[in-house]
């Protein structure tokens, strides 16, 4: 009997790990988690090696890289990538998504402190300026990302050893402006804006420092 049950109770574990992995998978899909910093050393497993011919030549293959990355835009991020082994693909735009709704919700809420952590000093001035005269009219801003859609390379560069990495984001936003006594002055809660950006990290690849600064902000 005691056998029996430590058998049941080895089946039902394994069929309740088989599940998490699954509801797990999904999650991970439909909420994104956000870090502290924009720090994406996170590594992942790298491509399988192509497959060998009869003769022992390597095959060609479809399997890129770089993955997602344009044809465009490879020659930058490879000289990334040599420069900075902990630099990754999908590691680097997992916290460049995190590092978008960081500083966005900081401009939104006013909280210079964190700006001036996440973004290099001449785009930190320019939110500083925007957020005083926000509050020299005494309005507040009720904004909220509902959801990126979408986050690719745009360009990327090595200069040196500084690296810079621009990526278009595509966004759903709700915003909405209040004035000093809280009512609504232009906005909607209800109607998402699409809202294009490509935003330019950069990072000096010496640097024992592994985040990433915001160097530049331009509409996508």
């Amino acid at each position: 009997m005691i056998f029996e049950i430590v058998i049941l109770a080895m089946i039902a574990a394994f069929l309740g790990l088989r599940l998490y992995s699954v509801l797990g998978q999904r999650a991970e899909h439909e909420e994104e988690s956000i870090p502290t910093r924009f720090d994406p050393t996170k590594q992942v497993a790298p491509p399988p090696a192509a497959p060998k011919n009869e003769d022992g030549a390597q095959a060609e293959t479809n399997v890129r890289e770089f993955p997602g990355v344009m044809p465009a835009v490879e020659r930058g991020v490879r000289e990334i990538s040599a420069a900075d082994r902990r630099f990754e693909i999908i590691g680097f735009l997992e916290g460049a998504k995190a590092a978008y709704g960081m500083v966005l919700e900081a401009f939104w809420n006013g909280d210079r402190e964190t700006l001036k952590e996440l973004c290099d000093d001449d785009v930190y001035q320019s939110f500083d300026s925007a957020i005083t005269m926000r509050e020299e009219a005494g309005e507040t801003l009720d904004n909220t990302l509902i959801r990126i859609e979408e986050a690719v390379i745009d360009r990327a560069s090595l200069d040196g050893t500084m690296a810079r990495v621009a990526v278009r984001f595509v966004a759903d936003i709700a915003a909405v402006t209040r004035d000093k006594n809280g009512n609504m002055i232009a906005g909607s809660l209800d109607d998402a804006i699409e809202t294009r950006d490509v935003w330019t990290f950069m990072r000096d690849v010496n640097s024992a420092n592994p985040n990433w600064l915001l160097d530049e902000t331009d509409e996508g």
